[in-house]
């Protein structure tokens, strides 16, 4: 079963935000136990709803063990320190993802 890393974020004032986002990109590019990465920004600046928070992270690892070994690995310890050091607010989440609704297969399209 897939496993799922999400991390909603708020940045520190002054942040260059795109050089976090370039750093993370290049960790998650560097360990083969990622198979997936991408990251978003909030559009509708819903104070109500999004309680501050502006970015979301996330990655996605075939096993649990994928996931804390990278988690558990040296090059992601290193990052975090760095990340968690320019973060005003973060929530952090890590899950067995449940499919519900499958993406359509290339064929019925």
């Amino acid at each position: 079963m897939e496993f799922k890393h999400l991390c909603l974020v708020r940045f520190k004032e002054g942040v260059v935000v795109e050089d976090i986002i370039e750093e993370l990109t290049k960790l998650a590019a560097e360990l083969d136990t990622v198979k997936f990465f991408g990251w978003g920004k909030d559009v509708l600046n819903q104070e109500a709803l999004t309680q501050g928070f502006t970015h979301v992270f996330s990655m996605s690892f075939a096993s649990a063990e994928d996931l804390a070994a990278y988690m558990g690995h040296e090059k992601h310890s290193a990052f975090a320190a760095t990340f968690m050091a320019v973060l005003d607010k973060v929530v952090v989440l890590d899950f067995p993802f449940v499919v519900a609704k499958p993406a359509p297969s290339p064929e019925a399209a």
